[in-house]
């Protein structure tokens, strides 16, 4: 029943989506100009290797709940400038996460939301003051900074050692909050300290994706706060986001199925895999660029 009610539900937003699209108009000129927008941005090779990326993406945040920044980030930026691959990282990131926040209904999302209430508030604050350096700064020494305690972790917990949180802590919220909104801010990507917590506290599968999904749900929002603030997201780049939000839903259906078939032990040991990918990825950013 869960599993039709999440097919269900994002059906409805991907059908909702597609009427918009169709009747849509930008800045009251038809919906036929913002193609033309596309074909000046993009190749139609380039058009369709993204939407490509926005499937697997999708895909794997249906399974373990994240990675949709990294991969949607790290894809895109192989034939897209950095600012337009995280111009068009905002609107799938939104939609996505919020059909994983109310998989289980608004009930269980508010009480994930009250639960983490400390983390969200300061990765959200940071995330927004950050945004505004993403023109200006670096992120080469801070990827590396994240990304090497990233990698350290999986590969400590794919190996056997465990590392366990007795309770929330207040202290480990705070840093790992503005750790996750620093990055999240400069690069789309705040999932792996978010996860590396979520997994020191035990968490259970669907507890941890419900948390998941309000936890960057939020995040997203800050992100396209900020980023139309930041100039990032534009009359020119929306459009491209937008068409991004079907694909990445799609995958996160097929993704979702994955998930519910996995038992924990499985679904950790999926989400330890994913992590250290991502953590390699922020390294190899850093070093490579």
């Amino acid at each position: 029943m869960q599993r039709n009610l999440f097919a269900f539900r994002c059906v409805n937003l991907i059908e909702s989506y597609a009427a918009i699209l169709r009747v849509q108009r930008l800045n009251g000129v038809p919906i036929a100009c913002a193609m033309e927008i596309f074909l000046e941005l993009l190749s139609p090779t380039q058009l369709t290797l993204a939407i490509g990326v926005a499937l697997i993406a999708g895909f794997i945040k249906g399974v373990v709940g994240f990675a949709m920044p990294m991969i949607f980030v790290s894809g895109l930026s192989t034939f897209l400038a950095p600012d337009l691959a995280l111009a068009m990282l905002i609107f799938p990131t939104l939609a996505t996460n919020g059909v994983q926040a109310l998989r289980q209904g608004p009930r269980a999302a508010w009480a994930s939301m009250t639960k983490f209430k400390l983390y969200m508030i300061v990765g959200g604050i940071v995330l927004v003051l950050s945004a505004q350096l993403v023109s200006i700064l670096s992120m080469q020494v801070m990827l590396l900074i994240i990304g090497i305690p990233v990698t350290f972790f999986a590969l400590m917990q794919i190996a056997g050692w465990t590392l366990k949180l007795n309770g929330q802590s207040r202290t480990f919220e705070v840093v790992i909050g503005t750790v996750a909104g620093f990055l999240g801010g400069m690069s789309g990507i705040w999932g792996p300290p978010t996860v590396m917590y979520l997994t020191a506290l035990g968490t259970q599968k669907h507890e941890q994706m419900r948390a998941q999904g309000v936890i960057y749900g939020l995040g997203a929002v800050s992100l396209m706060g900020a980023h139309i603030g930041s100039g990032v997201l534009n009359a020119n780049t929306w459009p491209l986001s937008a068409a991004m939000i079907i694909p990445a839903l799609l995958g996160m259906v097929c993704g979702g199925q994955v998930m519910d078939r996995i038992d924990q032990v499985l679904f950790r040991r999926a989400t330890l895999f994913v992590l250290l990918v991502a953590g390699l990825n922020l390294m190899r950013r850093a070093l490579v660029g």
